[in-house]
């Protein structure tokens, strides 16, 4: 027996259109990104004399949410695609499925039509910055969203009750290989000593998985007449918000302190253990996340791949993560402290692919969805979808 699939589906209040879609997340492969695909259920009765169109775009927001300010708005469109579904343009019959559109056109019926978006490979992923608990409504964010809806032409603004939304996300997974882990070797002078201190740092690895344990390695020869009176290990998370407003924000979403000493003369080699976790930070203002869906839990964002050639302006929110070693050092004149940074990269797995060309298996029991049943609660919902299993 085939494992069950979610199906996302969402309706539009006066029921002329709803959107089906077998997944909201949508891999960038860095060379080209997963294709989004569903299909657009209409009522010809509902509809009458008008059409129904399906959108993809892509919005970078940066304050209050819908807000418009002396005719200002707090959004700008990054990409943006409208195909029309119904009447069709295209032989349903004669189109290439992919195996969920094929199992919902299938359960839906005659009135079912697919769409297909193919997403250049230049567009930003989904990312978040997270907003002070204080601030209501109001988030930076790169957005990717799914429209349908009802209207005679495509250029007329449709109604709010002739409308379904649907949030999705372009994510992107941990590549097969990584690169060398990183390592520090480096030496230290300071005034009134005659040899220096000689710090030695290196990761496992380059590439570590959200909610993995990170290993520095950390080797101290303390030749100068300074003393070390403290360890301090931390993950710093740096976000480069380059499409409006080029500011960068570094965040320590992670930090140790040990009270190992090295005199002067002395040696040491100890392994530190550090792990960064959303968990840790919810408190904290412009921590960069992965888009979140409406319901659901994030994490840390994910480091930003770029293909090369790609521009970064156009990228939106870019992250990257370092871990950083600090020694306090104490001497007769003052004291001071040494920085060391190591670069890594912080990502999901890919995930296991099951049967079909769209990577999923699509269960055969998948239900009729009643249009009444799938309807918005209340005019503000546009953005939530109702999962299904099948």
């Amino acid at each position: 027996m085939s494992p069950k699939q979610i199906v996302f589906k969402k309706l539009c209040r006066d029921k002329s259109v709803g959107v089906y879609m077998g997944r909201r997340d949508f891999v960038d492969h860095v060379d080209f990104v997963d294709p989004v695909d569903g299909v657009v259920l209409v009522d010809p009765t509902q509809l009458k004399d008008k059409k129904a169109y399906v959108t993809l775009s892509c919005t970078f927001r940066y304050g209050p949410e819908d807000a418009d300010v002396i005719g200002l708005k707090f959004w700008r469109e990054i990409y943006q695609r409208t195909h029309q579904v119904y009447p069709p343009l295209l032989d349903r019959e004669k189109s290439t499925h992919t195996k969920t559109q094929e199992k919902l056109l299938h359960k839906l019926g005659v009135n079912a039509y697919p769409f297909f978006f193919e997403l250049p490979d230049n567009l930003p992923c989904s990312v978040a910055l997270q907003p002070a608990l204080t601030d209501v409504d109001k988030h930076c964010a790169v957005e990717f969203e799914v429209k349908a809806f009802s209207a005679k032409n495509q250029d007329e603004k449709p109604q709010k009750r002739s409308t379904v939304k649907m949030m999705i996300r372009k994510v992107q997974h941990a590549p097969d290989q990584s690169g060398p882990a990183p390592s520090l070797q480096t030496a230290y002078d300071f005034v009134m000593s005659e040899k220096p201190l000689l710090v030695e740092a290196s990761l496992d690895k380059q590439l570590y998985y959200h909610g993995e344990n990170i290993d520095v390695h950390l080797s101290i020869t303390n030749d100068s007449s300074r003393t070390v009176k403290g360890v301090t290990v931390l993950v710093e998370q740096v976000a480069n918000v380059v499409l409006f407003y080029n500011d960068s924000y570094t965040e320590p979403v992670a930090m140790e302190q040990f009270s190992d000493t090295v005199a002067s003369g002395d040696k040491l080699d100890k392994v530190y253990t550090i792990l960064p976790l959303l968990a840790n930070n919810r408190d904290k203002k412009g921590i960069a996340l992965d888009g979140k869906l409406k319901y659901e839990d994030t994490n840390l964002a994910s480091t930003s791949i770029v293909k090369e050639g790609v521009l970064k302006e156009v990228i939106g929110i870019l992250v990257c993560y370092r871990l950083v070693v600090k020694l306090k050092t104490s001497g007769l004149v003052a004291s001071s402290e040494v920085r060391a940074e190591l670069p890594f990269q912080l990502m999901h797995p890919k995930p296991e692919t099951g049967v079909g060309d769209d990577g999923e298996e699509v269960c055969d029991e998948l239900k009729h969805c009643s249009m009444k049943q799938e309807t918005d609660k209340a005019e503000g919902e546009e953005g939530n979808a109702s999962p299904a299993e099948g």
